[in-house]
């Protein structure tokens, strides 16, 4: 290698390896034309090339500096969602008190949701719980036709809607609020399901910001080039907490934005998506560069064997492999197949990468450390240490001989049985809250499944907190659909064995469902299949521990008559006796789909006051949900939306 060769090389990567920009201001002196350095060191390059030299590092440090600034809008933007979050929730409160006042509904109220959901007064009392003659007779049904469980649900809206036009509201807000609200079909011929307007302006909002950073003040020259990929890295490097930090299980942002990790996962996908290709325009504009761009004195390595072979560019490599196979491992069609080598691999690969990210370059280490400790803190001391606990569990196998009911039972330690971080209910062991999910695992499938953690939500009610003297119970029950792999094997293992030692891991979740739907004077849950493990402890806990002045409706579309077993008969009973009032059309796989749009249409232009929704089924259901409320809003109701998608 030439002497001015190895002397620009050394010094293009010690002042970038320092980032700091006085280092070449100092030690360099500007040459001008030919007159050799007045003062400094003597350097075996040309004026023209070490006045290039100084400008490159220049743009590049120039570009680090204004990319630190990219944290500092990600916090903005934090604070900005934690105040909204806080004002939303102190308004949520005070309509909550004021609704739970009175805590027996209102006789008028139970006539009106009779008449309006089609419900005879006498099916409060009723056992069965296929609504004949009622509100599922009304609904506008599809002809079944061939795998109808993979169908989206269609329905057209001929309920008037008179009452709600009669609402006061702001035309163009309203129009706002629905355009927002609206979610696309599935983008054609991959079937690929898109989020809301509302979530995908936002992911897109996330990537102009980070082609902004990217592109800010970067000389497009040929010459420069290598600014560009070096820009590329900084982006991909400076993103690596924001992903892990959205990945966590235990995070801050439940508390600061009060949705769960599992509401945030879109956006952990986003930025994963995205770093996946910064790496990838790094690694490519890295070989443009040294094979078509760079000048020829300034080129590492003879050859490119050479170039490629060098260490720094092999723990380059290895980081770039490493994090495009976690994208490929982690997308649906990969997950649903081979979920076991998912997790798996998704622990192995995040490993190899920091410490090859943390080797390959200096200025990387500080973000790789950051990274590295949310995830220990997540995956060692909150997940097997603080969160985990060990149970005996029964295992039953349902009607349809493709459903596993996991269920265990005990007595909550009182408070003054508890120990420093028990005491603020980390554990399931202590209570769980509506809709909260666990993670579980079963040693006894053997060591493949020893290390596997699976989510399930959690179906029963959740307990009541007792008193000092008289401690709760904890009732737990999980709805296990059996596909391939872990589940197949749990159930086999159920054919021989009725008991089995589980490890849970858990509770996860969010508060915010539920204070939604205390927040509004009517509360409606829509769930299809096993998505009835979501709103039944929603329904319940609305029912029992928060009533008030509200209507709560809970419909439930089954596929089979065999998955009416998911759901004991008498717990229907009580939620009726509580004054839910509960409609399920007949399955789907007999009359076709019901018009979920005209049902919440119908409730929805009958309703006094703020409407709550809680749906949470297939991709199909939740649209058609998402949809029809989207349209209701448009014509003035005010309607607070959740959709509770089930599914990894």
């Amino acid at each position: 290698m030439p002497p001015d060769t190895e002397w620009a090389l050394k010094f293009l990567k010690e002042s970038l390896r320092t980032s700091h920009i006085s280092h070449v201001v100092d030690e360099v002196h500007p040459l001008h034309g030919d007159a050799p350095p007045s003062n400094g060191p003597n350097v075996p390059i040309s004026p023209e090339r070490l006045q290039y030299l100084r400008e490159l590092i220049s743009y590049i440090l120039h570009g680090r500096a204004i990319i630190f600034h990219y944290n500092v809008t990600l916090l903005i933007i934090l604070a900005l969602f934690c105040l909204f979050h806080l004002a939303e929730k102190l308004r949520q409160k005070s309509r909550w008190l004021i609704i739970e006042q009175d805590p027996a509904a209102k006789s008028e109220q139970l006539d009106q949701a009779n008449e309006v959901s089609g419900i005879a007064s006498e099916a409060g009392s009723s056992s069965s719980s296929t609504l004949d003659g009622s509100l599922a007779s009304k609904l506008t049904l599809k002809p079944v036709d061939i795998d109808v469980e993979r169908q989206p649900l269609l329905g057209t809206r001929q309920q008037s809607t008179a009452s709600v036009a009669e609402k006061p509201r702001n035309a163009i807000l309203n129009s706002l609020n629905y355009l927002l609200t609206y979610q696309p079909r599935p983008i054609p011929f991959i079937n690929r399901t898109l989020p809301s307007n509302g979530t995908s302006i936002f992911v897109l909002s996330y990537l102009a910001l980070n082609a902004f950073y990217h592109l800010y003040q970067l000389p497009f020259e040929s010459r420069f080039f290598f600014a560009f990929a070096d820009r590329a890295g900084t982006m991909f490097i400076v993103n690596l907490p924001l992903l892990y930090l959205l990945a966590a299980k235990n995070q801050p942002l439940k508390i600061l934005t009060g949705r769960s990790y599992e509401a945030l996962n879109i956006y952990h996908r986003r930025v994963g998506e995205l770093m996946c290709f910064e790496a990838f325009v790094h690694f490519a504009s890295m070989l443009i560069w040294r094979l078509l761009v760079s000048p020829a004195w300034l080129k590492t390595g003879s050859t490119f064997r050479e170039y490629i072979t060098h260490p720094l560019i092999l723990l380059g490599l290895g980081a770039f492999v490493s994090y495009e196979l976690l994208f490929f491992t982690s997308l649906g069609s990969f997950r649903e197949r081979w979920y076991e080598l998912f997790l798996a691999s998704h622990v192995t690969l995040q490993i190899a990468a920091l410490a090859f990210l943390w080797l390959h370059f200096y200025t990387s280490r500080p973000y790789v450390f950051a990274s590295l400790v949310i995830f220990m803190l997540d995956r060692i001391v909150w997940r097997l240490l603080v969160k985990s606990d060990k149970f005996t569990a029964d295992l039953t196998i349902l009607e349809d001989d493709q459903t596993l009911l996991l269920s265990a039972d005990w007595d909550i330690p009182s408070q003054s049985n508890q120990g420093c971080l028990n005491r603020i209910k980390q554990s399931i062991r202590h209570g769980w809250d509506p809709a909260d999910h666990v993670f579980i695992t079963v040693p006894a499938l053997g060591r493949s499944h020893a290390l596997q953690a699976h989510p399930f939500t959690i179906a029963s009610a959740a307990p009541v907190e007792g008193s000092a003297d008289s401690p709760s119970h904890a009732w737990l029950s999980l709805l296990i659909r059996i596909q391939s792999g872990f589940t197949s094997s749990l159930l086999e293992y159920a054919r021989s064995n009725k008991r089995a030692m589980v490890r849970l891991d858990g509770p996860y979740g969010s508060h915010d469902p539920l204070n939604m739907l205390r927040s509004c004077d009517n509360a409606i849950l829509i769930s299809g299949g096993s998505g009835i493990a979501v709103v039944f402890p929603l329904a319940w806990a609305l029912a029992t521990r928060h009533r008030g002045k509200r209507q709560v409706h809970l419909i439930w579309v089954i596929h089979s008559r065999a998955q009416r077993a998911w759901l004991p008969e008498e717990r229907i009973a009580d939620l009726r006796k509580f004054g839910v009032f509960v409609t399920i059309p007949e399955p789907t796989n007999e009359a076709g789909r019901p018009d979920i749009a005209g049902y919440i249409s119908n409730l929805t232009t009958a309703a006094e006051g703020r409407v709550g929704f809680v749906v949470s089924g297939p991709d199909g259901l939740n649209r058609t949900a998402r949809n029809a409320c989207a349209r209701m809003v448009r014509e003035g109701a005010d309607i607070q939306l959740r959709i509770e998608k089930f599914g990894w």
